[in-house]
């Protein structure tokens, strides 16, 4: 299981272009990709989910990737959120 935690940088939050891409990219990785934000842990594979995290500039959300390729799925997943939140 590979972890990293990131604060939310866009000052919109993870709205709905950025959150679409998120989960985009989670749905063509073969791990399972979950987010937690304020104790609650969605699937990183579901709009709704993602959205209704309601997460806002500055919030640290935590990313959980657990697979047979959840090396690469993580690196993946922390550089689009280096680029895109």
């Amino acid at each position: 299981m590979q972890t990293f935690q990131f604060a939310v940088k866009d000052e919109a939050g993870l709205h709905a272009r950025p959150a679409g891409l998120l989960v985009k990219l989670a749905s063509s990785c073969d791990s399972d990709i979950n987010i937690t934000f304020k104790s609650k842990t969605i699937s990183a594979k579901k709009l709704f989910a993602v959205m209704g995290l309601c997460v806002k500039q500055n919030d640290e959300i935590t990313v959980t990737v657990e697979g047979v390729n959840e090396e690469a799925d993580c690196l993946k997943l922390k550089e689009f959120c280096e680029k895109n939140l």
